[in-house]
């Protein structure tokens, strides 16, 4: 029996397929384009409720992480799961994320819908070439997705006893 892709597969692939569209129109022509890169969307995994714990009207937590690549930019994604709220386009999320805090923007395409963005590079000119993009993209997610160890207690200093 073949694999289905997931649905967070395909919604993946159609964020890909709507900025392919976006490069062939709207950025067309434009000298911020890197010829070597190309549109990709991948990493896609849920997050933890805890993870994104800002605003619980805004996602209200069930949102999957990610990253496009694109010629002209590279932002994490966070992608709204089953019946989430959507985040107003143009409004500030702040996520902590892989115990950084990360202040995401509300984005709508209409050939798409909703998610929201955090710019990680923008122009893409520092890197050499698609490969090179790539490894540094999951080279973010590894971090983001790597548990923060718990700080230390720390030591107290026992107080002299005034006796």
């Amino acid at each position: 029996m073949p694999d289905t892709p997931s649905m967070l597969e395909c919604r993946a692939a159609a964020l890909e397929d709507a900025f392919r569209v976006i490069e062939r129109t709207r950025m067309r022509g434009l000298p911020m384009l890197h010829a070597g890169l190309q549109v990709e969307a991948f990493g896609f995994a849920p997050l933890a409720h805890a993870e994104a714990d800002a605003e619980p009207q805004a996602f209200d937590g069930k949102a999957a992480l990610g990253i496009l690549i694109t010629p002209w930019f590279m932002n994490l994604i966070l992608l709204p799961q089953d019946d989430a709220p959507e985040l107003a386009v143009g409004r500030v999320r702040a996520s902590v994320i892989g115990g950084a805090r990360f202040e995401f923007i509300g984005a709508h395409e209409e050939s798409f819908g909703a998610y929201a963005i955090c710019s990680l590079f923008s122009p893409m000119f520092e890197f050499v070439d698609h490969a090179a993009a790539r490894a540094t993209a999951e080279e973010v997610l590894k971090m983001l997705r790597t548990v923060p160890p718990s700080p230390e207690p720390e030591e107290v200093p026992a107080l002299p006893s005034r006796r």
